[in-house]
């Protein structure tokens, strides 16, 4: 995968939880308020095969970017 530096924003790394079934991870402040995000909000995970992660905004519908 090829990333342009050009558009990366910001770049961070937050620890993972991991307890019997819950499995969380913090959404790092910066992110939140950059993207707006509230609790109402859902995030897309894509496993890419070289193991790379994606994560995004799911846009609600009618939501402009």
């Amino acid at each position: 995968m090829h990333v342009d530096l050009d558009q990366v924003d910001f770049v961070t790394e937050t620890a993972l939880t991991i307890r019997e079934s819950r499995r969380r991870t913090t959404v790092p402040k910066e992110i939140v308020d950059r993207l707006g995000l509230t609790p109402e909000d859902r995030l897309r995970w894509v496993l890419l095969t070289d193991g790379t992660v994606l994560v995004t905004k799911v846009r609600r519908q009618g939501e402009r970017d």
